[in-house]
């Protein structure tokens, strides 16, 4: 990357002093506890041009191409508090992408404005727990014209950040007897303070609600009204806008894995120096110490030059045309994280199921990896059959 764009010596140097010592309190105090110095944190990456770098100039950002901003979040990841501290958490990165390429000029100017300059956040509204998540066709949720406006009625969950968000980006159907089912659905912005929009609750996940950006909610839409101006790019394009938003997404989220990876490798690392079976005879002289830190650099990077050979074809290609190497970054990556982490946890002993180090929090948090964009068996599947076509095999559609 060139210095000219972003120096990823500059991001660390803010991860390292300024965010991951937030992270003890974060860990057994919460969010909440945290927000105002990450308020500060924010205002640094801001005079240091590092605020969400992946937005293009006239929004505040650099500009960077996908694999650029690859490596900035990498670099992130490295910290639970990492992205939130730059602006470059999800949902709200998607949420950008999206108002970037398909938002009117009145919804840029109330919507993207100011979730670029971080003054709001925001929610993406999908999952329902009535139907499975791997098929993005299958809905209840519907949103039906009502004069110069859209009535919603649905029950969804998993809307991560509902909880203080401004506003949703909403998956609802409007044409239920369309002739192809990825036609059906529209993306549809609904103000969190419309009336008939109802955060139930902060889901429960490994037996922690969360709060605020770190929270998945259960949403009820009773009858919300917005105009038709609220719609997001064309009706009926719903289904292709969310699988335009999961190709980059899932590079967000796999070079975040990694930078989780490579923190989860120096505490591995550092703890087989440190700590002494018996005097004289560190945790590091174990073989079986040695072969966790062997296989956990090769995988790590071996992730990653999947992951930045993903990027460029993004850039370059499309996500659509890149759908395959999509796929094998999503199961690969997740898989990866989890062996890692896993060796790094056993390396700790307790220490590692407590909460002095993030090991933990990672672990509860971040099984959920190999399930949300696309469980493992379906990405592997999926890539399986288009290559298998390929070789003149007859297969029935995804």
């Amino acid at each position: 990357m060139s210095q000219d764009r972003v120096s990823l010596e500059a991001v660390r140097s803010i991860v390292d002093d300024e965010v991951i010592p937030l992270e003890r309190r974060f860990l057994t105090e919460g969010f909440q506890s945290v927000v105002g110095a990450l308020d500060a944190v924010r205002e640094r990456a801001k005079r240091e041009g590092l605020f969400a770098p992946f937005l293009p100039p006239e929004y505040g950002g650099r500009g960077l191409s996908l694999v650029e901003y690859a490596r900035v979040s990498e670099e992130l990841g490295r910290s639970p508090l990492g992205h939130y501290a730059f602006n470059c958490q999800a949902p709200d990165v998607g949420n950008m992408e999206l108002l970037l390429k398909y938002g009117t000029e009145e919804q840029r100017s109330r919507y993207l404005e100011p979730l670029c300059a971080g003054a709001i956040r925001s929610c993406f509204s999908m999952t329902e727990p009535e139907h499975a998540g791997s098929n993005p066709i299958h809905m209840s949720t519907v949103a039906t014209r009502e004069g110069s406006g859209y009535r919603i009625e649905g029950h969804k969950w998993f809307t991560t950040a509902a909880d203080g968000a401004s506003f949703a980006i909403v998956m609802a159907v409007t044409d239920p007897e369309a002739e192809s089912p990825y036609r059906r659905a529209t993306q549809i912005i609904v103000p969190c303070d419309t009336p008939g929009f109802e955060r139930v609750e902060n889901i429960s996940v490994m037996g922690q609600r969360g709060a605020l950006h770190q929270s998945h909610a259960e949403i009820r839409y009773q009858g919300c009204r917005v105009p038709l101006s609220n719609r997001l790019g064309d009706e009926g394009a719903g289904f292709a806008m969310a699988q335009e938003r999961l190709g980059p997404g899932r590079i967000h989220h796999c070079m975040r894995w990694i930078g989780i990876c490579e923190r989860a490798f120096e505490l591995l690392c550092a703890r087989a120096v440190s700590r002494e079976l018996a005097p004289g005879r560190a945790l590091g002289t174990r073989q079986v110490v040695q072969l966790w830190i062997a296989e956990s650099r090769a995988e790590i990077d071996a992730a990653r030059l999947l992951v930045l050979d993903c990027a460029r074809r993004i850039d370059e290609e499309g996500s659509y045309q890149a759908r395959d190497s999509i796929s094998l970054i999503k199961f690969f990556t997740a898989g990866v994280m989890q062996r890692v982490l896993d060796r790094a946890i056993q390396a700790h002993g307790a220490l590692g199921v407590t909460d002095y180090t993030p090991l933990a929090f990672w672990w509860s948090h971040e099984r959920a990896a190999r399930i949300y964009d696309g469980p493992d068996e379906v990405h592997k599947v999926s890539v399986a059959k288009r290559i298998l076509r390929r070789y003149g095999l007859a297969l029935g559609r995804d």
